[in-house]
C-alpha cells in the first residue's frame, strides 16, 4: 500500500502531533508513505526518521502561486493508492489522479473544502452526524478515533519547573486560544491555594494569560512552559491534567492522559462528553466554571480511591476503543476495502462502503 499525506495545519497543534503518530505507527506496519507539508523543522525531520519521504511546499499566502502545480508532480510521481488529506486547506490543495483522495476532519469544518475527496474519516461519531447534516452521502464517512503512543514515562523534574516536589501539579497542554478557556484553569487556581498549574502551548491569548495570572495574584503558582515536545513526560510529573476548552471536537490530551495514567478534570465541550464516563474514567465539569473545576481536582486530590478509579477506568478506555494496535487496524482495514473496491469496480460511485470501527 502506498499512502500520501497532505497536511497544512501549523507547527503545533494536536492533530499536527497525531499526524505524526500516525506516520508514525503506519511505518511500523511496513506501510509505504509520503508526506506533502509545510517546511517546518522540526516535522520534517521526524517524518523522514521514520522513514516517510517529503515534500516541503508552502500551502497558502498572497504570493503562493506555485503550491498547487508542486503538488500535482509531488502526487504523480509517488502515485499512491491513497491520499490522506489532513484538515481544511490541505483538501483543498489535495490533487485528483488515480488515486483515492480521503479528506480526514477533527473539527466542524466546512465540506466545501472536501469536493476533491471521495471519503471521509472524522474521529467523532458526532463529528460524521455533522458531514450527513451536511448533505454528505452517510456511506461514504468513517468514524475512526485518535490513539496516543505509549508515553516515556520518565517525569519532568519539578525542581526544573520551579515547582516544589510536594505541591499538587496541574497541567493544561493546548493552544493559547480563547476556545481552550486556559482563563478557566487560571481562575480556578484561585480555589486551590495550594495547587500548581503548567500550561503547556502557545497561541494568541499568552500576553493576556499572563496579565490574568497576575491580576488574580497567582502568577507565583504559575508555569508557561511555551510549547512542548515532551506530554508525555509532563502528564507522568503533573497529578492531574485539565481539559478546560469551550469547545474541543475531540480532545487529543484525554487520550494521551489515560495512557499515562494521569486523572483528568474535563469541562463538558463536545469531544470530552464523547469521550468521558464521568467519574467513571474522567470527571466532567461545566464549561466556563471555575469554581467546579476546583471542586473536582479538590475531590481526587482528597479522595485516593477516587483518583484511582478514574485512572483504572481511563486505561480501560484506551484497551476498549482508543489502542494504538485497534485505531491503526481501523485505518489500514478501511484503505484496504477502499483500494479493492476502486479495482473492482473501477469507480468509487456505487452501493454504501461498510463501516469499520477502531
Amino acid at each position: 500500500m502506498r499512502l500520501l499525506h497532505t497536511i497544512a495545519g501549523g507547527r503545533h497543534g494536536g492533530a499536527e502531533r497525531f499526524f505524526v503518530d500516525l506516520v508514525t505507527a503506519l511505518s511500523d506496519r511496513g506501510v509505504e508513505q509520503h508526506a506533502i507539508t509545510r517546511p517546518y523543522p522540526g516535522r520534517v525531520h521526524q517524518l523522514v526518521q521514520f522513514g516517510c519521504g517529503v515534500t516541503e511546499v508552502r500551502m497558502g499566502g498572497p504570493l503562493d502561486f506555485w503550491s498547487k502545480s508542486r503538488i500535482k508532480h509531488a502526487s504523480s510521481d509517488f502515485a499512491p493508492d491513497i491520499n490522506l488529506a489532513w484538515m481544511n486547506r490541505a483538501a483543498r490543495y489535495a490533487a485528483s489522479g488515480a488515486w483515492i483522495n480521503i479528506g480526514r476532519l477533527g473539527g466542524y469544518y466546512d465540506l466545501k473544502y472536501y469536493q476533491s475527496c471521495d471519503h471521509l474519516i472524522c474521529n467523532t461519531p458526532d463529528l460524521v452526524r455533522h458531514c450527513v447534516d451536511s448533505g454528505w452521502p452517510e456511506g461514504r464517512v468513517d468514524y475512526i478515533p485518535n490513539f496516543a503512543p505509549a508515553p516515556d514515562s520518565t517525569p519532568v523534574s519539578r525542581g526544573s519547573l520551579r515547582t516544589p516536589d510536594g505541591a499538587a501539579v496541574l497541567l493544561v497542554l493546548a493552544r493559547l486560544e480563547e476556545t481552550k478557556a486556559i482563563d478557566v484553569a487560571i481562575n480556578a487556581l484561585v480555589h486551590l491555594p495550594e495547587s500548581f498549574l503548567w500550561i503547556a502551548g502557545e497561541g494568541s491569548c499568552n500576553d493576556a494569560l499572563r496579565a490574568l495570572a497576575e491580576a488574580l495574584g497567582v502568577a507565583d503558582r504559575v508555569r508557561f512552559l511555551g510549547w512542548r515536545d515532551d506530554r508525555e513526560n509532563l502528564l507522568a510529573a503533573a497529578d492531574i491534567c485539565l481539559v478546560p476548552s469551550r469547545h474541543e471536537p475531540f480532545g487529543n490530551v484525554i487520550v494521551n492522559a489515560w495512557v499515562a495514567g494521569t486523572p483528568i478534570v474535563a469541562a463538558a465541550s463536545e469531544g470530552p462528553n464523547f469521550l468521558i464516563d464521568s467519574e467513571a474514567n474522567g470527571v466532567l465539569v461545566p464549561v466556563d466554571d471555575p469554581v467546579a473545576m476546583a471542586a473536582a481536582v479538590c475531590t481526587l486530590l482528597t479522595d485516593a480511591s477516587f483518583l484511582q478509579r478514574q485512572v483504572s477506568g481511563g486505561q480501560s478506555s484506551i484497551v476498549e476503543s482508543f489502542s494504538e494496535n485497534s485505531v491503526v487496524s481501523a485505518y489500514i482495514r478501511l484503505f484496504e476495502w477502499l483500494i479493492e473496491r476502486t479495482s473492482r469496480e473501477d469507480a468509487l460511485r456505487g452501493p454504501p462502503l461498510s463501516r469499520f470501527g477502531a
